[in-house]
């Protein structure tokens, strides 16, 4: 306690303490190095890293919150675990304003729509994975509980597949779809509206408030044209991406361009300025010489009905260098063959981006958060190999 001109009870500060002060203004904010948050990430493509940030940037949170319109009425519920920094961010937003916050104990998706339907839920975050299973319920089970009163759900995590998308807006309302692109480094960097959630399949939005977009090419070029004929590697410049890997200074150096950081993912941009994630830049395939996206293969495999998910990767070929190989999980009671999928893709792809071979899981790894461990999927076929991927 400090008192002023006068006294308090023992242990109080008086004028003394205040004119032992210095005179100098106080230090920058971001000026300091102690780190004020570390979050590790997810490990999808290696053994997680400490994000270290040294200060908060509370101006461009306040910027997308104003954007995507949240509102102190809000009813949030959890959707996923709470400690990845997704779901529990979006919490927190929530928390902020004052919001209910719905915990769930354990993901269960009727459960989850129970809880939506009894308490008017409005606002969430979630993988693709949980909403998927979601929409996959019998229709009799989904038209057990209202989904009218969701107006603010956050796509993020992983990509949803446009066949998610479709499968989301069936059931839910139209204007509630956003989707955010970011990474546990770089913040959150893009923003796809509602009203562009059909209109721009594939896209994942334009860049988040006070953030800027760039995309270097393979010779360290900026890319300046667009459409899928121009990828280049997505770099970001904004208050919210981190200031250092905890105890991998290499790592970091290696990220980062200037005042512009990456994180290995390979995008476009169409004439109107939105972005598009063809892949991470250890996913992709190169095979006979031409650059293969796995998530473009994904996400026409996942247009099938009787795809209920699906991991796209490259194995190894002594003719081609790597060949597409597609791991499928079928719907419930679905039936089909590798010839069936191969053919299915061959409608919907160029030649060389369609399965040469694919196999079947009941089940495929996932971290809690519900991103692909494609890392895990993919080893065994490189086992004993020398293999370019991470």
């Amino acid at each position: 306690m400090v008192v002023f001109g006068g006294t308090g009870p023992a242990g109080t500060l008086g004028d003394e303490f205040v004119a032992a002060a210095s005179n100098e203004p106080p230090e920058s904010a971001q000026e300091m190095t102690t780190a004020a948050t570390m979050i590790y990430t997810s490990g999808t493509t290696g053994k997680p890293k400490g994000a270290v940030r040294h200060t908060r940037d509370d101006a461009s949170a306040i910027a997308l919150i104003t954007l995507i319109g949240y509102t102190a009425d809000d009813v949030y519920l959890t959707s996923g675990p709470l400690y990845h920094s997704g779901p529990s961010a979006f919490m927190a937003i929530g928390l902020a304003l004052g919001n209910t916050i719905i915990l769930q104990r354990k993901f269960d998706p009727e459960d989850w729509l129970r809880l939506t339907d009894k308490y008017k839920v409005t606002s969430t975050f979630s993988a693709p994975a949980l909403i998927r299973m979601v929409c996959a319920l019998p229709a009799e089970v989904k038209d057990r509980y209202g989904h009218s009163s969701m107006q603010r759900m956050i796509a993020n995590a992983a990509p949803w597949s446009f066949a998610l998308k479709q499968a989301y807006l069936a059931d839910f309302p139209a204007e509630s779809l956003w989707e955010i692109y970011g990474s546990t480094e770089l913040g959150i960097n893009c923003v796809l509206e509602p009203k562009d959630q059909l209109r721009k399949p594939g896209s994942c939005g334009k860049p988040a408030p006070m953030t800027e977009i760039k995309l270097i090419d393979v010779d360290g070029e900026e890319v300046t044209g667009t459409g899928p004929g121009h990828p280049g590697e997505l770099f970001v410049r904004s208050a919210q991406v981190f200031n250092e890997y905890y105890k991998q200074p290499d790592s970091y150096a290696a990220a980062q361009r200037g005042e512009f950081h990456t994180v290995g993912d390979i995008a476009y941009r169409d004439d109107e300025g939105y972005y598009y994630i063809c892949d991470r830049k250890n996913d992709m395939i190169i095979s006979g010489g031409m650059n293969v996206y796995p998530a473009e293969i994904e996400a026409a495999l996942e247009q099938h009905a009787d795809i209920f998910d699906v991991a796209v990767f490259g194995i190894p070929s002594d003719e081609w260098g790597e060949v597409v190989h597609a791991v499928v999980v079928l719907a419930p009671g679905a039936s089909l063959s590798e010839a069936d999928i191969i053919a299915f893709a061959r409608e919907h792809l160029a030649g060389y981006k369609s399965p040469r071979s694919v196999s079947f899981t009941d089940e495929l790894p996932r971290t809690g958060s519900g991103k692909l461990l494609k890392r895990q999927v993919r080893a065994p076929y490189w086992a004993g190999r020398v293999s370019q991927l991470a």
